[in-house]
């Protein structure tokens, strides 16, 4: 277990250098010359090029591809372009609100999936299975951005349980941030409820055919120890969904705070992108691809606990 651990997090150290580096070549090759996103179009050469000294533009890419990565390896993704703070203290303020949207549809999906997809697959056929593929189908099809919207109009203008739009901070009311982030979460996390309940139905319904489960049945087992081994058996496939999710669910923030305006790393996404600040949206992704590698990192690790086949891989 040790080896396939150490095996796992120098594979995830191996991937964020490459993210990071290729990330970085394909900013500059899609904003060539940041100044004039940062000074706007009416800027004179002459300010264009004492910008470029300023922030270190002029200078060969590969110098500053040096510079960046050495210093992001020491945790220092540099000042932004825009307003010379540290990118670094500005990610940390935004980051705890993504966070804690995407950590609550991350949980939505594995709760309401996973309840879905046992009842689902315990009952093939059945008129549950039925309900619950349909409305798979018809929340997938669905638009996230027109999902936000509806529960908008419900639950925030005419019922008036939640708050329409903002975010407050935990430590000024913990029942007020609770509500703040309820609707985004829900919104975020429609879709990824229909993936896993559909994924681990699946996984269900094909491990109750196997032998073992005749067998455990058969010796008088009762019903909840079985549903028990089917869902350990079901659970890999449903975890490796679920980490996928977590992965989409960050990009899919992006939308879902512009509606409810969150002031995450979305927003501060869209900003830096209409800028051109190059150096926060390298700390942007630096940081995702960091939270990537650490829940996949975790998966690994559990899916070799749960399955020592799994460690071989």
């Amino acid at each position: 277990m040790l080896a396939f651990t150490l095996k796992r997090l120098l594979s995830g150290a191996i991937l964020l250098v490459a993210v990071a580096t290729g990330t970085f070549f394909l900013a500059y090759l899609a904003i060539p010359d940041p100044t004039l996103g940062l000074l706007g179009s009416a800027a004179t050469p002459d300010a264009q090029a004492a910008l470029a000294q300023k922030i270190g533009t002029d200078r060969p890419l590969l110098v500053q591809f040096g510079d960046w990565i050495g210093g992001m390896l020491r945790g220092d993704f540099g000042d932004s372009w825009k307003n010379f703070q540290p990118v670094g203290k500005q990610i940390g303020l935004k980051l705890p609100v993504t966070l804690s949207v995407v950590s609550a549809a991350t949980l939505l999906s594995a709760v309401l999936g996973g309840v879905l997809g046992v009842i689902a697959g315990l009952r093939p056929n059945s008129w549950t299975d039925r309900t619950v593929k349909a409305g798979a189908v018809i929340l997938f099809a669905l638009p996230g951005f027109w999902v936000a919207l509806v529960l908008v109009m419900i639950f925030a203008v005419q019922l008036k349980w939640f708050p329409a739009v903002g975010y407050t901070q935990p430590t000024q009311s913990a029942g007020g941030w609770l509500l703040s982030i309820t609707l985004p979460s829900f919104a975020l996390a429609l879709g990824a409820v229909v993936m896993i309940a559909e994924q681990l139905r699946s996984a269900i319904i094909l491990a109750d055919r196997q032998d073992y489960v005749r067998t455990l049945r058969s010796r008088g087992l009762p019903q909840w120890r079985v549903v028990v081994h089917l869902v350990r058996n079901a659970a890999p496939a449903s975890l490796t969904v679920l980490a996928l999710m977590f992965v989409g669910l960050l990009s899919g923030a992006v939308v879902v705070e512009q509606i409810f305006a969150l002031p995450g790393i979305g927003a501060q996404t869209l900003g830096a992108s209409q800028n051109g600040d190059i150096p926060v949206l390298l700390g942007i992704t630096v940081i995702t691809v960091v939270f990537v590698v650490i829940v996949n990192f975790l998966l690994d690790v559990l899916l070799g606990w749960i399955n020592p086949k799994a460690r071989a891989k």
